[in-house]
C-alpha cells in the first residue's frame, strides 16, 4: 500500500460517453488550482482522452507563455495489478491527491483501481440507458428491481476496502449533462437513483450540463477556470463554471476542508 495517505479518487464507468474524462480532467485542474499536489493517471491507453487535454494545456502554456494550474500526469501500460499498484503508490508518494481515469468498458485495471480508491466518482448521464449500468427498474412503475452486477462489484469492492485496511470508499454517482428544464423523465432517474442510493450506499450529486463549451476547450487543454485565457465568457459560461465548483465542492475531500479551516484561521 502507499507510503503516503494520499486521497485516491477513480473516475470509473463500464459504459463510454458519460463525460467521465472531461470531468476527470476538470477536478483535476480545479484541485490544482487550490494549491493541492494532484497526480493524474490515465488507464486508457488506447483512448488516452486525459493524456490528450492534459498534453494540449501544456502545449498552450508554452505557446502562449503563460503558467496554469497543471496536475502531474502519466498513462499506465501495465498489465499486470501489482504494476499498477506500484504506479499509484510512486504518484502517492509524491501528491495530496491522486486522480485515475479509466476506460469506459469493463477492465481489469479499472476495476483494480476501483479497489484503492477513496473516493469513486461514476458519471452517468440522466437517462435510464445509463442507469441500467447500476440498476434495472420495472417499466411501468419506474422503481427499482434489482441491482446490475456493476452496483453489486461496486458493492463487493466496498466491502473487501473495509475488511482489509478499514478505508470506506466513498462512492459518488455524478449525474452528467442535466437538462435545465424539469423533465418527467429526469425525474423518474432522480426518483430512482435515490432508491438505489439506499441500497447500495452511493452518494448523488450533480455534475456538469451539456455544454458545447466542453467540447471547443480541449484542443487548447483549458478550463472553465483558466479566468483571462478563454476570452469573452457568455452567462452560460458563468453558470457552467459555477457547476464545475459545485461539483468539486460535492466530492467533499478532507484537503479542500482542511484548506478552508486553515484559510479561517488565517483570516
Amino acid at each position: 500500500m502507499a507510503s503516503k495517505a494520499a486521497h485516491c479518487i477513480v473516475f470509473a464507468n463500464e459504459k463510454g460517453g458519460t463525460g467521465k474524462s472531461t470531468t476527470c480532467v476538470h477536478t483535476a485542474v480545479a484541485l490544482a488550482a487550490q494549491g493541492l499536489r494532484v497526480g493524474v493517471l490515465d488507464l486508457d491507453s488506447r483512448q488516452r482522452t486525459v493524456t490528450r487535454y492534459l498534453d494540449n494545456r501544456m502545449e498552450t502554456m508554452r505557446r502562449r507563455g503563460v503558467s496554469l494550474p497543471a496536475p502531474g500526469y502519466a498513462v499506465f501500460e501495465g498489465q499486470e495489478t501489482a504494476q499498477l499498484d506500484d504506479e499509484i503508490d510512486r504518484i502517492s508518494a509524491e501528491n495530496d491527491i491522486v486522480v485515475i481515469d479509466t476506460p469506459g468498458r469493463d477492465d481489469p485495471m479499472a476495476r483494480q483501481a476501483a479497489t484503492r480508491a477513496t473516493t469513486l466518482v461514476t458519471p452517468i448521464n440522466d437517462s435510464f440507458v445509463d442507469f441500467d449500468l447500476i440498476g434495472q427498474v420495472d417499466p411501468e412503475t419506474f422503481k427499482v428491481r434489482r441491482l446490475s452486477f456493476y452496483a453489486e462489484l461496486m458493492w463487493e469492492t466496498r466491502k473487501t476496502r473495509a475488511k482489509t485496511d478499514g478505508v470506506s470508499i466513498d462512492w459518488v454517482v455524478l449525474r452528467n449533462r442535466l437538462h435545465h428544464m424539469e423533465a418527467r423523465n429526469q425525474k423518474r432517474v432522480g426518483e430512482a437513483l435515490a432508491e438505489l442510493s439506499k441500497r447500495v450506499g452511493f452518494r448523488v450529486i450533480p455534475g456538469l450540463s451539456e455544454r458545447v463549451i466542453f467540447r471547443e476547450l480541449f484542443p487548447s487543454g483549458l478550463t472553465l477556470l483558466d479566468k483571462g485565457h478563454l476570452g469573452e465568457l457568455g452567462i452560460s459560461h458563468i453558470a457552467a463554471r459555477q457547476e464545475l465548483r459545485e461539483m468539486v465542492a460535492g466530492f467533499a475531500l478532507p484537503h479542500q476542508g482542511e484548506r478552508a479551516a486553515s484559510e479561517r484561521d488565517a483570516a
